[in-house]
């Protein structure tokens, strides 16, 4: 009989329902889990679901009877996979299921940011309407999104639901070919070239060590004092004090911003720590989480642990 142990199962919304396996099994799941609790819980486990809980080679090489690992999320940094594979412990992840939730979000965030929503909504918290004494004000620029560029970094399944989006919006689209890459691919912009010529620069591509601070100072410093960044990707992707100075000395218009290099971010974070500028909007990585998204990851969660049992496993290592 599997043992399966659910790492964070808070991760999910209560109201959404998970599906039974298929087959005999002994079930566990705990809110959320410390590090210093991972090994006494998953001491006994053959299958463990983490969504953001990090088992790493010095955690795994103490769980003997561990053989999969069902990955509640499409991010895989937090498991070891080289260790996985070294020891023949299936991995499998989420693929495919946010790619209505996720654009829906970015361009949600384009809208607020290039029509400066969050700063209207601030002067009248504050009286300006009032102070102004007419049926409107005007203390902040209101673009337009149709007829502007879409800088789209990460050509996978929810950059191309972002391009499908952004031309039905009317908008140019530019996929950006991979940084400090000599040739450019059919289809693809020079990186370089993308940051210089996008309104709005959208990012969906995995977090890795060639992907870290993809965009930091040197990056912001090439791209139009008019444009916006939006991050529903991964919060390492973007060097947060870099944009956070970006944002303050105007070198970019705006930012939009979903996920953090530590989640939950506290005030310690230079995002968090200026939540209050007008041309800053944040939200704590949701980007994913419609009812519908959620209810297909749990649906492909489950599927990938049944497959694994039935000798079917959809791996990834």
């Amino acid at each position: 009989m599997e043992t399966i142990v659910f790492l964070d199962r808070d991760t999910i919304p209560d109201h959404i329902q998970l599906p039974q396996p298929d087959f005999s099994h002994q079930w566990y799941e705990y809110p959320s889990t410390t590090p210093e609790q991972v090994i006494e819980r998953l001491q006994h486990a053959t299958i463990a679901i983490s969504n953001k809980v990090v088992l790493d080679a010095g955690t795994l090489s103490q769980l003997p009877k561990l053989k999969m690992i069902a990955i509640a999320a499409t991010g895989t940094n937090n498991v070891d996979l080289n260790y996985c594979h070294q020891h023949g412990i299936i991995v499998s992840n989420i693929q495919g299921y946010a790619v209505d939730s996720v654009p829906e979000h970015a361009v949600a965030m384009m809208f607020a940011l290039r029509r400066n929503l969050m700063g209207y909504h601030q002067d009248i918290q504050a009286g300006v309407w009032q102070q102004k004494q007419q049926f409107c004000f005007f203390t902040h620029p209101i673009g337009d999104i149709k007829g502007s560029t879409l800088g789209i970094i990460g050509s996978g399944s929810l950059g191309q639901a972002m391009a499908k989006l952004a031309k039905a919006l009317g908008m140019k689209v530019l996929f950006a070919e991979h940084k400090n890459q000599r040739q450019c691919r059919e289809g693809y912009t020079p990186f370089t070239d993308v940051l210089v010529q996008a309104d709005i620069l959208t990012l969906h591509c995995p977090l890795t060590a060639q992907t870290t601070d993809l965009i930091g100072k040197a990056e912001l410093a090439q791209m139009k004092p008019s444009s916006l960044l939006i991050n529903t990707g991964r919060g390492g992707l973007v060097d947060e004090a870099a944009l956070v100075e970006a944002l303050k000395s105007g070198q970019i218009a705006g930012a939009g911003v979903d996920v953090f290099t530590e989640e939950p971010a506290d005030t310690s974070n230079p995002l968090v720590a200026h939540a209050g500028l007008p041309n800053l909007l944040l939200t704590p990585h949701v980007a994913w989480g419609s009812d519908s998204a959620i209810k297909a990851l749990t649906n492909q969660l489950i599927d990938n642990v049944n497959k694994y049992v039935e000798g079917k496993p959809q791996s990834l290592v």
